[in-house]
């Protein structure tokens, strides 16, 4: 199990590495939109690849991102209903969740969207939009964005299990949610007040 263990970390190390240096697309997209958006407006030019490349830069970050998110416990759950639960139930939920959930529905969106790349770049695929980007590219992000998420479920997957058979500290039990940690900014705002 330590050589798992050992496995895992390596794979945060890398999700974490790949989320935190990605995320700045997001601000790529931003200034790319404002400029966009200002010569549209102020000299009447506008271009479908800057508009494309928006949507890729996003889809960069949506796709690439989310193992990241899981990484941090920040994907959706009802919360209200997880914490309700007894821990051991919540970590049974988590490693049927991960298994045969997340992790098969990685797999089938990778190997629907091999196909699916692949036509698109033995074509060369290009936008319908005049002056538009390729297509290929984003397509090719489907089946790289799930590899990551794959990857990542599965280390989610050995430190649940590490957790149950009480060889590591559950790394998720200190952590304060972005939602609590925001509440509690504005609690501590109102109150100086």
């Amino acid at each position: 199990m330590q050589a798992l263990l050992k496995l895992s970390r390596g794979i945060d190390a890398f999700t974490r590495w790949t989320g935190k240096r990605l995320a700045w697309l997001i601000l790529v997209a931003v200034v790319i939109s404002a400029i966009n958006a200002v010569m549209r407006k102020t000299f009447d030019i506008s271009s479908n690849s800057w508009l494309e490349l928006q949507w890729v830069l996003f889809s960069i970050v949506f796709l690439l991102c989310s193992p990241w998110t899981l990484l941090d416990n920040e994907h959706i759950r009802i919360d209200i209903v997880s914490n309700a639960l007894p821990k051991t139930a919540r970590n049974v939920i988590d490693v049927v969740g991960h298994a045969f959930f997340l992790m098969p529905l990685c797999i089938v969106m990778i190997i629907t969207g091999g196909p699916f790349f692949m036509r698109s770049l033995e074509v060369n695929e290009q936008s319908g939009n005049a002056g538009g980007l390729p297509q290929w590219p984003a397509k090719s992000l489907v089946i790289i964005g799930f590899a990551f998420l794959l990857v990542q479920g599965i280390s989610e997957l050995i430190k649940r299990i590490a957790v149950m058979r009480g060889l590591i500290p559950d790394p998720h039990a200190s952590q304060v949610h972005a939602l609590e940690a925001e509440v509690e900014h504005l609690v501590e705002a109102i109150e100086k007040r």
